[in-house]
């Protein structure tokens, strides 16, 4: 496929072969290889006018659209290297961001420019002249001479220093992923992909790539949709989607939604891939026993973003269900090797547990601007095998495939995002009552898992209960105003002093324990409420398992997930027998706004049974 080239290069390639055939399509918008070809030639000259060349990071502030993926093709036409930024991020997060990474220029479009306002940046609007009214793709210009070595992105995850690190990824590195399992997906151009994931996460790279390598099409799922599994199975079935990727948790709520409705209905999906999380096969079994395994394959991946999305690769078998106390993570993409090794270096044997350190061509330059960080996980043997060192833990069976035994530290999975809670701790623990904060992950059953902080007050704070609330709401604030929606704790307890076991180790156990005591108290609800809303906020304090909060209270800004919010959408909708699908909380996911949602869905109901009885 590569023979040395750049992403953008191949994609030029499929421009070549079909330049009438639909790239993208994002509900009812779509454009052609050669379209998207040509609007991201316009905008690459512009942005080489303004200095970008390789290794030269831009950022890439677009919302889900046509318009994100002319962007992320413009930048890497013009030499330069994206730096995904979602646009609902909080402004301190952004500017963050751009300042670590030094992108001077930021390609964005006119809908979300609010969220840059201040920026020092250059901005570039994608949706402002940068159309052609060539359709053939064929715009020419003077190429600049970048090589496979040069970066494709710079994606960030959390840090246990308090703040994110970049990973930059090569061209190189993502060609390789799609050559080297190849043998075990044989893509095409008759493949039609989904990308369901945020651009900030490196599974979107395996999503957008895994289309337009290929000459396939690439489905963009509104963030609407992203939150309700009806919605999606619809979406599915409308544009014939043969390539599905999810994070366990959120197949999780598909397979619920699917078992809601009593009709089978065959999907035209050929593959469904999981990664992101580990995978629990016990969550597995309803779906095989109405689909199948092969109708479509399930495929496991444990991937890393310093080792380019995916590191192995195991397709789920039957045997595979019948020992479902294993997290199968199969065996290592052909170029990778994973060493497993114990705490002085030293390889374990086979069945003996290890940390992953990954050594091969998907293995990132380092961290960027992070010198010792790098010099700490990307590790160089005595051979000169350059590695890098995981976290994560596994035992090799006797067939050679991988075990996935869990962290070597405290980072957490949630909903594929890589976590440092150290990194949210110390956001919380500025403010001035609190001493310090301890942050950890809470199954709420489904899938669903939480974070939730603990905080200790300072000496000589009293607390009592209306000050405990109001502590409790600054830090959620103060979450919702510096951390992302994935980083923002579900609920913030203050405590006097952090429970201790006999070995004086924090209790977590107890911790836990306390975040499940109904009646700690959390943000007051001050408003009269309506009958509607009184058995909405009921519903609301049983998903999200606590008391006290608001009417107008933001799901999100006081930790709500999206799979929180699937579930708390099947029992408003069981309960007022309506069928809302969570569009309708676009702008605002509130007790009040879900109520009146209701209300407009029961009153249209009324009126039609009205207008039909007559």
């Amino acid at each position: 496929m590569s023979n040395g080239k750049q992403l953008h290069q191949i994609f030029e390639e499929r421009v070549r072969e079909a330049p009438g055939r639909i790239a993208v399509r994002v509900g009812n918008q779509q454009i052609t290889y050669g379209e998207l070809n040509a609007r991201a030639n316009v905008l690459s000259v512009r942005l080489r006018d303004l200095g970008v060349r390789g290794d030269v990071l831009v950022g890439l502030c677009v919302d889900r659209s046509i318009e994100m993926i002319v962007g992320l093709l413009s930048i890497l036409k013009a030499g330069g290297a994206y730096l995904p930024i979602d646009p609902g991020y909080p402004k301190k997060r952004i500017d963050f961001l751009l300042a670590d990474s030094g992108a001077a220029v930021v390609v964005t479009a006119s809908r979300v420019l609010d969220c840059l306002s201040g920026s020092c940046a250059t901005l570039v609007s994608v949706d402002d002249g940068s159309r052609t009214p060539s359709s053939n793709g064929h715009h020419s210009f003077n190429r600049v001479a970048e090589t496979e070595n040069s970066l494709a992105y710079v994606i960030y995850t959390s840090g246990s220093s308090g703040t994110p690190k970049g990973v930059p990824i090569e061209h190189r590195n993502v060609v390789r992923l799609f050559e080297q399992t190849n043998h075990w997906f044989h893509f095409s151009q008759h493949d039609i992909w989904m990308m369901f994931h945020s651009i900030s996460f490196d599974f979107s790279v395996w999503e957008i790539w895994g289309a337009l390598l290929y000459g396939g099409m690439l489905v963009i799922v509104p963030s609407a949709v992203t939150r309700s599994p009806e919605q999606l199975q619809d979406l599915i079935r409308n544009e014939k989607v043969t390539v599905l990727c999810q994070t366990p948790s959120a197949f999780q709520q598909f397979v619920a939604a699917e078992f809601r409705n009593p009709v089978t209905s065959p999907y035209p999906l050929r593959l469904i891939i999981f990664g992101g999380e580990a995978l629990d096969l016990r969550t597995l079994r309803p779906w095989a026993e109405r689909y199948g395994l092969q109708g479509p394959a399930l495929v496991n991946m444990y991937g890393i973003t310093e080792t380019t999305v995916h590191v192995t690769y195991k397709e789920i078998s039957e045997q595979d269900l019948a020992r479902p106390e294993l997290s199968l993570i199969g065996t290592p993409i052909p170029d990778l090797q994973i060493h497993l090794l114990n705490e002085t270096g030293k390889p374990v044997p086979d069945g003996a547990p290890g940390e992953i350190h990954v050594s091969g061509p998907g293995v990132a330059r380092g961290y960027l601007n992070r010198p010792e960080l790098t010099a700490q996980r990307f590790v160089v043997q005595s051979n000169g095998t350059r590695m890098y060192r995981s976290g994560d833990r596994a035992a090799r069976l006797p067939n050679g495939e991988l075990v996935y035994l869990g962290r070597t530290d405290d980072q957490i999975k949630v909903r594929g995002f890589r976590i440092e809670p150290r990194e949210i701790e110390l956001c919380l623990a500025e403010h001035p009552a609190v001493s310090s904060v301890h942050v950890l992950a809470r199954d709420c059953g489904e899938g669903d898992v939480r974070l939730v902080a603990f905080a200790v007050a300072r000496p000589g704070v009293e607390l009592t209960r209306i000050a405990i609330q109001q502590i409790s709401a600054d830090l959620a604030d103060r979450a919702a105003s510096e951390l992302p929606l994935h980083m923002r704790p579900s609920a913030c307890f203050v405590l006097r002093e952090l429970p201790t076991t006999a070995h004086g180790k924090i209790d977590r156990e107890e911790l836990l324990r306390v975040a499940t005591q109904p009646e700690y108290p959390g943000r007051a609800t001050t408003a009269a409420m309506t009958t509607t809303e009184q058995a909405v906020a009921g519903i609301w304090e049983e998903i999200m398992q606590r008391k006290g909060i608001g009417l107008y209270d933001d799901f999100f800004d006081i930790g709500g997930t999206s799979l929180g919010l699937m579930r708390i959408l099947v029992r408003v909708n069981e309960h007022f027998e309506v069928k809302l699908n969570g569009s309708e909380m676009e702008e605002q996911a509130s007790i009040s706004r879900l109520s009146s949602c209701v209300e407009d869905a029961q009153r249209k109901t009324h009126e039609l049974q009205t207008v039909e009885g007559k």
